[in-house]
């Protein structure tokens, strides 16, 4: 296994950072251009991440092959599932061990409902899939909303080619509701007609129109959160970001309201943010999750490093992540004298100054575990094992951080 030091030797952090695009926006507008037919239609600034690669290969190349292979990519197994379900064809749906692990009965469950044909290969509830693609009748349907906002997203984007409009009734609390938002959203700029009312969603099954202006996807919000970070913990600097905007789709835009509490000030000037430092705002950080679950890491180590007690809660959806990140955030934090309390929806820790001098950090192969942990190179050496897990988001990852001077070996 490979690992790379990492090392800031001033700890003062100037320079632009270019993110990769939002896989998010990208994956979502990959699978609507899929289903309506525009094949020709042009995205520009495609995410590199290596989920969206996959997703566009996988789409590329179904019309030669029936097996497609998500590898560790949960959100392309959860739209393809759906997606797979409506387009004709026998198809088998797999992934990686990790991938086999992860459950998707609820998705399934709704789909035979609306008339598909899926079959599980080997465990009940979990991939392989084997998909017999047809029409979809549409209708109304429950799904369970505490689950993953993941399978709602991919039941919405095929509702306007079901033969009737779609209703979903959504139990319990929806997690993660500005990915359902920003599926909404792309969905209306394409023509979908939607009512959304209380927990219930209605589209009407009425095919997508073609843009007809340009389709750009902006820079993600999740990888701009490690460079808050960085400049939260830096002495000194100022970080620019292009191509993030103010009225942005992602989520995870709540960066600009998260870090002004922790010393980053976010100023929006043309076609992206400057960062820029700022006096603490808080000596404690309390913040629910359940909307924003991808950067709660990079906060949790934020937190710590600056020596701050925090109570980070709506993490449900973190265990079945590409490893269960309560846990590993845990293990890890650990390594540096953190006493953390963890249970399967929060983590808490009290203030503690963290001790630098540790062995290397475990990644579960998990990207955001690289990089939540990475600014802490700002305080001392460390270790990092598993590097190339970056790829599945930001493959140029450290090659970013050397040109804000960081030693990466």
């Amino acid at each position: 296994m490979s690992i790379i030091s990492i090392y800031h030797p001033s700890g003062i952090v100037n320079g632009t950072v270019h993110l990769p695009a939002s896989k998010s926006i990208a994956n979502r507008l990959l699978l609507m251009r899929a289903v309506a037919g525009f094949n020709d239609l042009e995205i520009h600034n495609l995410s590199n991440a290596r989920d969206t690669v996959i997703l566009d290969g996988i789409l590329s190349d179904l019309s030669k092959n029936n097996i497609a292979d998500v590898h560790d990519a949960g959100t392309v197994m959860r739209f393809l599932t759906a997606y797979l379900s409506c387009r004709e064809g026998e198809w088998i749906l797999t992934g990686g061990e990790r991938m086999q692990q992860r459950p998707i009965g609820a998705l399934v469950a709704v789909l035979r409902e609306l008339g598909a044909d899926i079959a599980y290969e080997i465990n009940e509830g979990y991939p392989p899939l084997k998909i017999k693609g047809k029409k979809l009748k549409g209708g109304k349907v429950e799904i369970d909303g505490s689950v993953s906002s993941q399978f709602l997203s991919a039941l919405l984007m095929i509702a306007p080619f079901y033969s009737q409009a779609l209703e979903i009734h959504i139990k319990n609390r929806l997690v993660s509701v500005p990915y359902v938002e920003m599926t909404l959203k792309l969905m209306e700029q394409w023509g979908a007609a939607f009512e959304w009312k209380e927990n219930t969603i209605r589209v009407e099954n009425k095919p997508y129109t073609r843009p007809t202006e340009n389709v750009f996807v902006e820079s993600d919000w999740s990888a701009a959160s490690y460079f808050y970070s960085i400049l939260a913990l830096a002495k000194e600097g100022e970080i620019t970001l292009p191509h993030l905007f103010k009225n942005s789709l992602q989520g995870d835009s709540v960066c600009e309201e998260i870090f002004e509490q922790l010393g980053v000030a976010t100023k929006f000037e043309g076609q992206g943010v400057v960062l820029q430092k700022m006096p603490v705002k808080a000596n404690k950080f309390n913040y629910d999750f359940i909307k924003s679950p991808d950067i709660a890491q990079t906060l949790a180590v934020c937190c710590a490093a600056k020596g701050m007690e925090a109570n980070l809660t709506g993490l449900q959806t973190l265990s079945i992540k590409e490893t269960d990140r309560i846990t590993a955030l845990k293990e890890e934090l650990n390594k540096f004298g953190l006493n953390v309390c963890a249970n399967v929806d929060s983590i808490s820790f009290l203030p503690t100054t963290l001790v630098s001098r540790i062995s290397h950090l475990a990644t579960y192969n998990d990207h955001r575990m690289a990089m939540s942990f990475a600014p802490l190179a700002l305080l001392g050496e460390i270790k990092i094992e598993d590097p190339s897990v970056v790829e599945k988001s930001f493959p140029h990852f450290w090659k970013e951080l050397k040109n804000l001077c960081f030693q990466v070996t």
